[in-house]
């Protein structure tokens, strides 16, 4: 049966690749100079934004799925939560930025020339957060993702007293 631990579990994978696509989308309408391409770009920011809220309001099932599993620490989950709601934030800023442009300038499409800049230095920041984000969270149950320069298996804050760390 599947439940919301599973739901986030699918859909966390849509703001990962759609802020990717959404700026390769962005980009290539930047490039080209081609105002309905950057148009496609925005919105196609808008929707993943959207597609943010369902990930981050499914993130809690998710860890009341895993939160007693083997091997899952608060640290991890508390590491990735953190990082989440930034990711969250940034997600919907960008949002909000791309919707405005869309609506304010649907009839003239030119853009003032801070506003590209701007929505190029959003969509990279938030990226790179959820981005990390996804790890981050990728490690709660997936050990082989974890530092494997020869540090602990945990975070620092879980190894046991009299260990190296």
């Amino acid at each position: 049966m599947i439940n919301w631990a599973h739901i986030h579990l699918m859909i966390n994978h849509f703001p990962v690749v759609g802020v990717l696509g959404a700026l390769l989308v962005f980009g290539y309408g930047l490039a080209r100079k081609n105002d309905e391409v950057k148009l496609l770009g925005l919105g196609s920011f808008v929707l993943v934004a959207l597609s943010s809220i369902a990930v981050y309001l499914t993130g809690g099932a998710a860890e009341d799925a895993v939160k007693n599993l083997p091997g899952v620490t608060e640290s991890y989950i508390g590491t990735h939560e953190e990082m989440a709601l930034l990711a969250f934030v940034l997600m919907e800023l960008l949002g909000v930025v791309a919707l405005g442009g869309l609506f304010l300038f649907r009839k003239s499409r030119a853009f003032p020339k801070w506003y590209t800049p701007l929505v190029l230095a959003m969509a990279l920041a938030a990226a790179g957060v959820v981005g990390l984000t996804a790890n981050l969270g990728g490690q709660i149950r997936h050990t082989e993702i974890r530092d494997t320069t020869g540090g602990p298996a945990v975070p620092s804050d879980q190894v046991p007293q009299g260990q190296k760390k």
